[in-house]
């Protein structure tokens, strides 16, 4: 079984060269893309909101929230999350820790999410700060609040895209985009978080595991060399999902629950390795096994930290998927996703797509 799993799944070390060659380009649902199309060939094709709150809990004049942090729902574009993070710390006085957001938003692009500052005690400085950060960006709606916004714990992002340049049989787009809206799509992890040809996986062989297992200390909210560990330890995880993914895709059982489903509602899930492995029992749990047993660098790696295993959803599916032709290759998308799901991903299954945006990063760079 090992052997036939390695066949489909491939491994990382080139035969020829002796030289890392990670696959970042898994298998879609249907095993081929009938489009393809260009993404983000302005910001403007990609707009992301953020549904924070249910409607009768926003914060904000309306709700007349109350509490230490001020959260602010900001539009932007052309600034990533953790920079507009720094720049709102330095602007409210506070540590960049204590500036909270929900998840990272593109920057080539039009989103619009909300931060929390912390600000105990200042609520008569709001109206002077807010004027500030509005000379920056735009201030869709602000109030106060009693936590810190974390990571994950929006309900999801509304997606407001335009594909351009499309190609391909209009009729098999039309059935496969209904079939994306009834079924979903393989929940991948999108390459950017591999780094560039796979580079995080590397520095991840490479990790010290005990450097992962050590209490912070020192200085908080600091990007040191600790949380490049945690970002290579959490591509390699990721890595591994997408791999026990692709073999469950080729199987065709990624939409379908299989013997030793550890979910308590048996939809289909697929491990984020840890110290014990997988929580996955019986069938499903030697499945698992044998694919990361093709990769013993980071089996290695996962025995040796306290990294409890966890499960994440082996299926993406857009709620609310609506399409229109704005002409012959142009089209228009909208829906909905819940947190850690990628519209990349979604449409990816789909269309071979051309990311505009790093040849607008290139030319910046050169």
């Amino acid at each position: 079984m090992p052997g036939s799993v390695f066949a489909r799944t491939g491994g990382h070390v080139s035969q020829e060269s002796g030289s890392p060659s990670w696959r970042l380009e898994w298998p879609t649902s249907s095993g081929k893309r009938p489009g393809k199309a260009q993404l983000k060939s302005v910001p403007e094709d990609f707009r992301v909101t953020e549904k924070l709150w249910p409607d009768s809990e926003v914060p904000g004049s309306v709700h007349g929230g109350a509490g230490e942090h001020l959260c602010v729902r900001l539009e932007k574009s052309g600034d990533n999350t953790e920079f507009v993070a720094r720049e709102l710390a330095a602007m409210a006085g506070c540590k960049a820790f204590e500036v909270g957001f929900c998840g990272l938003k593109d920057r080539h692009a039009v989103t619009v999410q909300w931060f929390s500052l912390y600000c105990p005690g200042r609520e008569s400085e709001d109206a002077a700060l807010l004027q500030t950060i509005a000379a920056r960006w735009p201030v869709l709606a602000s109030g106060r609040h009693a936590r810190k916004l974390r990571r994950g714990e929006h309900l999801g992002n509304q997606f407001d895209l335009v594909l351009r340049q499309v190609s391909g049989n209009k009729a098999e787009l039309e059935q496969a985009l209904t079939l994306l809206g009834e079924r979903g799509a393989p929940n991948y992890f999108g390459p950017q978080r591999f780094g560039i040809g796979g580079g995080n996986l590397e520095r991840a062989v490479n990790l010290d595991p005990s450097r992962l297992n050590r209490k912070k200390g020192g200085r908080r909210g600091g990007g040191g060399s600790g949380s490049k560990n945690v970002l290579y330890f959490s591509a390699a995880r990721s890595w591994l999902f997408n791999e026990v993914l692709a073999a469950r895709v080729e199987a065709g059982t990624w939409f379908n629950g299989m013997p030793g489903e550890p979910s308590e509602d048996d939809r289909p899930t697929g491990p984020l390795w840890g110290d014990g492995g997988t929580l996955a029992t019986g069938e499903l749990a030697e499945l698992e096994r044998a694919v990361v047993a093709e990769h013993p660098e980071f089996e290695r790696l996962f025995l040796s930290t306290r990294m409890k295993p966890e499960r994440r959803g082996l299926v993406t599916r857009p709620e609310h998927l609506s399409w229109q032709w704005l002409d012959d290759n142009a089209l228009r998308l909208q829906f909905f996703l819940p947190p850690g799901q990628y519209a990349t991903t979604v449409l990816g299954d789909i269309f071979e797509l051309q990311d505009m945006s790093l040849s607008r990063d290139n030319k910046q760079e050169s």
